[in-house]
């Protein structure tokens, strides 16, 4: 399983959805969602500034994550960015693997 963060803001539709149902419900139709792409939800909090909520979900792969980006945000309900994010171990195998490069103009 690959691991995402989902971050994102709220529409004015949206945002009184998120009124009249509240953070619990919210919760559950983001546990739905991410759990119909054979996923889990690892944490899920509200915020306020930039984003209006923050998601970090396990998820079989990209594949996965943008159907789900993609599904919430054709709701027109919300904003949604996703970062992939890499365990230490990942970082120390690219690392390992010292490609070739050669910058511009060099």
């Amino acid at each position: 399983m690959a691991k995402y963060l989902f971050s994102g803001s709220y529409t004015s539709d949206g945002a009184k959805g998120v009124l009249a149902e509240g953070g619990a419900r919210r919760r559950a139709a983001t546990d739905e969602l991410v759990g119909s792409l054979g996923g889990t939800v690892e944490a899920y909090y509200f915020g306020f500034g930039g984003d209006d909520f923050y998601l970090i979900a396990d998820l079989p792969g990209h594949a996965a994550a943008v159907a789900g980006a993609l599904t919430a945000a054709a709701s027109g309900a919300m904003r949604v960015s996703t970062t992939v994010l890499l365990t230490p171990e990942e970082v120390d195998e690219a690392v390992g693997l010292a490609p070739s490069y050669r910058p511009p103009g060099a």
